[in-house]
């Protein structure tokens, strides 16, 4: 831990280059930087994304929607490179002006509707099919209850604990600390929740789960900011059985390596236009029967 103590001043001033594996696309402003018209495929769902958690959270539950046969759910996924701050093209900020992936865009309707935020994607498509969201009232705001603690929980754990742990320019005590302990109190969360329940939200299977599963079932199964041993995730009995069994699915399978550019070559799958894009090699990883 360095023995600095840092000193706010009166005004902060950005400082680009600021450290960090991030700090060449980290800056206090919005807006496009460039102009670049964003490619559209053949089918009305177009998606742009990359293979973080919150882009595997649409591509796989796009997948589900097609193994449920949801034919009018085929699309085209586009790779967007963050680390070269594709994001930051004139095109993409029109998709999503918040420059974040992923974004969506629904070409059903004239005009296309935009849709940002993975939640509100997963939400958007889980209405425009009818599937992943129950239709009772109070099981639908059991599903909503936990779709959006995903949304205000993960910045804890990606922004907070992986950043400061995985990416940051120097490991410091204090945010580790920090951000592991509230991210093993949401593991807790989750595994008292899963006691008693097959599904984040109840017996059924749901857009809860595909987000959820998407951070901390990835985050269980080793996948994310090589910590799986520090936090001790095999303690989570409940989590990591039903990270397991949602991760057997070959819906799930499929998803997450849709816009991978990065991990084993046999698990990348830059873009994705159709189910044929899925190859031979790949296919051989995947199992043949749903969970």
């Amino acid at each position: 831990m360095s023995d600095s103590t840092y000193v706010p001043p009166k005004t902060w001033v950005w400082e680009p280059g600021n450290g960090g594996e991030f700090a060449n696309i980290n800056r206090p402003v919005s807006g496009a930087t460039f102009d670049k018209e964003l490619p559209v495929g053949k089918h009305p769902l177009q998606l742009y994304s990359l293979a973080t958690p919150n882009g595997v959270k649409v591509t796989v539950m796009l997948e589900e929607l097609l193994a449920a046969g949801h034919s009018d759910a085929e699309y085209d996924a586009w790779l967007i490179r963050i680390g070269e701050g594709d994001q930051f093209g004139s095109g993409f900020v029109g998709a999503n002006p918040n420059s974040k992936i992923p974004a969506l865009m629904d070409h059903s309707t004239t005009p296309p509707t935009r849709v940002f935020e993975s939640g509100s994607i997963l939400l958007h498509l889980a209405e425009k099919f009818d599937a992943f969201l129950p239709s009772t009232p109070a099981e639908r705001v059991e599903t909503m209850n936990w779709l959006f603690w995903q949304m205000g929980s993960a910045p804890y754990l990606g922004g907070g604990f992986g950043h400061f742990y995985a990416y940051a320019p120097e490991k410091w005590q204090y945010p580790i600390d920090r951000f592991t302990m509230e991210t093993k109190r949401q593991l807790d969360v989750l595994d008292r929740q899963l006691a008693n329940n097959s599904f984040i939200a109840g017996d059924s299977y749901s857009i809860a789960d595909i987000a959820i599963w998407s951070w901390y079932g990835q985050l269980v199964l080793g996948r994310l900011y090589g910590a799986a041993d520090f936090l001790d995730v095999t303690s989570y009995h409940h989590v990591m059985r039903w990270a397991q069994q949602i991760d057997a699915r070959p819906a799930v399978q499929r998803g997450r390596i849709v816009n991978r550019s990065f991990g084993e070559p046999h698990e990348q799958l830059h873009e994705r236009h159709d189910a044929g894009d899925f190859d031979t090699k790949t296919q051989d990883k995947l199992q043949n029967n749903d969970a």
